[in-house]
């Protein structure tokens, strides 16, 4: 599979864009571990354009981490142009358009998955930003706004013939948010059409190896895109990899995934600063679903989320280390 000038080689997986969650450090360690691709947190187009610093901050991308893109969200012509160049000057492998963001704040006022209701006003977003850029432009949407309006094998039409070089499908309608099971057969028409012929990534539900591969073998996706499943876990593309491959490599041991955490701690602590590097990781600590043998964990859980120092955290790290030890014996 290519997108551009970029060699992803076959049933590649990718790491999706998500705020607050898909930091420079959680990308490395999702790129060591067989991300074939990594995203930024999603930014705001409008933001860019003011230069809102800390959205300016979420372009550090680092050369260990490609190839890696760069998504933006907006809701008129300009900005996101605008945007686009500004993004281009970080210098990403793909400017990704986000037009399936359901949450509120973002659909609510017309972008995201608020695009969906407008379809016009998102093709002509994409043909403007195509035209304005050299980097590579892709998209990523929803089946449509809800189950009465699923557009998206007409939409990844329109879309192709605006010059963008992949489409990525979330098999769930805006309405749906997160909600419910996401339905892979409109993925597998949309690959299915003979007018398609830029890359279909997939993504929705896919949480295990087994699933990796009903994606790629019944529904014909060139790559899928894993999010919610990362999360405290970016082993996990090892896990869909080797699944894939049939490696035979044997699965990483409970004192390999916590040694991943207390590094992934490391490394935002190091890039950022204490007080944020813990707030970065700490949301990883309490989805990550190695602790969920421990007995009465809530204690501890809530412990994790209030940590303020890295010695406190890694201290409660290595008491769940020996908890699961014992456990284990």
């Amino acid at each position: 599979m290519k997108i551009g000038t970029v060699e992803f080689g076959q049933m590649p997986i990718f790491l999706a864009p998500m705020e607050d969650v898909t930091d420079i450090g959680f990308r490395m360690l999702c790129k060591r571990y067989g991300a074939a691709m990594v995203y930024t947190e999603f930014v705001s187009a409008e933001a860019l354009v003011r230069s809102v610093q800390s959205t300016m901050n979420k372009l550090a991308i680092s050369d260990e981490e490609r190839p890696v893109g760069i998504q933006i969200y907006g809701r008129d012509v300009e900005s996101m142009v605008e945007a686009a160049k500004i993004v281009e000057q970080a210098h990403p492998d793909i400017i990704d358009l986000n037009f399936g963001c359901p949450v509120k704040k973002v659909a609510g006022k017309g972008a995201g998955a608020g695009m969906l209701r407008n379809i016009p006003l998102m093709l002509e977003i994409t043909r403007e930003v195509v035209k304005a850029v050299h980097t590579p432009v892709t998209v990523k949407t929803r089946l449509g706004w809800d189950k009465e309006n699923l557009i998206i094998t007409e939409l990844a039409e329109q879309l192709q013939d605006c010059g963008i070089q992949a489409l990525t499908i979330h098999g769930r309608t805006r309405s749906q948010m997160y909600t419910g099971e996401a339905d892979w057969t409109l993925i597998g028409e949309v690959k299915d059409n003979p007018r398609i012929h830029i890359p279909i990534i997939g993504n929705g539900d896919i949480t295990t190896p087994e699933q990796a591969k009903v994606a790629f073998e019944r529904y014909g996706a060139d790559a899928i895109m894993v999010g919610r499943a990362t999360f405290g876990r970016p082993w996990i593309f090892k896990e869909m990899r080797d699944g894939l491959d049939q490696t035979g490599e044997p699965p990483l041991s409970i004192d390999d995934k916590i040694d991943i955490l207390e590094e992934q701690l490391r490394i935002n602590v190091e890039r950022i600063d204490e007080y944020r590097g813990i707030l970065h990781t700490r949301r990883h600590l309490a989805a990550t679903p190695i602790f969920k043998g421990i007995p009465n964990f809530r204690p501890m859980r809530i412990a994790m989320l209030r940590a303020e120092t890295v010695n406190e955290l890694v201290g409660i790290l290595e008491e769940c280390r020996g908890l699961l030890h014992r456990m284990s014996t």
